[in-house]
């Protein structure tokens, strides 16, 4: 995977971890759902691209 992504994936992470444990800043856990499904689709585009070149 590409080192940018794999960036994204794990402040997504972040981001969901201190959403979860803090009711006031849940506006945080959408944002790490956002930024987690748009890497999903990023991670999805690259494979199946991938896969035409082979």
């Amino acid at each position: 995977m590409n080192l940018a992504l794999i960036i994204i994936i794990v402040i997504a992470v972040i981001l969901a971890i201190f959403g979860g444990l803090n009711s006031a800043l849940s506006w945080l856990l959408w944002v790490a759902l956002i930024v987690g499904v748009i890497a999903l689709i990023i991670f999805l585009f690259r494979v199946i691209s991938g896969n035409r070149r082979t």
